[in-house]
This record gives structure tokens, C-alpha cells and sequence, in this order.
């Protein structure tokens, strides 16, 4: 089953307000649901969910209402997956938020790991 946009923001404000505000501070930019799927640039096979931005607009974190529409299509998301789904996206984002303030980066290092796993994964069918 795949949510429409609006459902799927309403979902997502549901589950941002279950988190402490404490996790928000200093996120001046918000939690924003845009519209579109964002492809891997290296690995265009892969849909990025989400990312936790810090530039000169601040520091905010963006989801991909595309990105997860594709994958709900593709393996038949229920709505509880969809909210299973966005909420740990946007735990995962807030992860980075909180490690950005306090000067740490365990879960980028995680992250390129992973990436760099699928990067060798994936070009072995080249």
C-alpha cells in the first residue's frame, strides 16, 4: 500500500512529536518531507531516505517522500511498516543531529561503511 504525500507528512508529525524536543534543539531548519526521490549519486540503484544537513541554510534534516514510495511499492509497505519506516529515517537523521553538536561522527564512519560495502556489492554485477 502506498501513502500519498499528505498521509505520509501527517505520519511523519505524528511520529517527530512522539520524540523528546530536547532532540530538536538546534535543528533550525525542522524536519522537512519533500516530495521527490533522491537516487544514490554513486549507486543510482539505491534511494537515499534521508540526510541530516548542516550548511549555510542551518541545520535541518530532509526526507524523501519519493525514496520511500519506491521502496513501499516495491515490497507492499502496510502503513505500520511506513511508520517503522519513517521513524527510524528520522532517528537515524536525528542520530546525526546530536552527534554534528556534540563533535562526534561514529554513525558517518557507520555509514560510509555500509556504503562502502554496497559499492562493492553492487559492482561486482558490472
Amino acid at each position: 500500500m502506498n501513502l500519498s504525500f499528505d498521509q505520509a507528512a501527517e505520519l511523519l508529525d505524528e511520529i517527530a512529536e512522539s520524540f523528546p524536543p530536547a532532540l530538536f534543539d538546534g535543528l533550525n531548519g525542522g524536519v522537512n518531507l519533500l516530495r521527490e526521490a533522491k537516487p544514490d549519486p554513486e549507486l543510482p540503484d539505491l534511494c537515499i531516505m534521508g540526510e541530516y544537513c548542516h550548511d549555510l541554510l542551518g541545520r535541518y534534516i530532509n526526507l524523501y517522500f519519493g525514496s520511500f514510495a519506491v521502496l513501499a511499492e516495491q515490497e507492499n509497505w502496510s502503513p505500520r511498516i511506513w511508520a517503522r519506516e519513517l521513524r527510524q529515517t528520522l532517528s537515524h537523521e536525528l542520530t546525526h543531529h546530536m552527534e554534528a553538536r556534540a563533535g562526534l561522527h561514529a554513525l558517518d564512519d557507520k555509514d560510509a561503511a555500509e556504503m562502502d560495502a554496497w559499492r562493492e556489492e553492487l559492482g561486482d554485477e558490472d
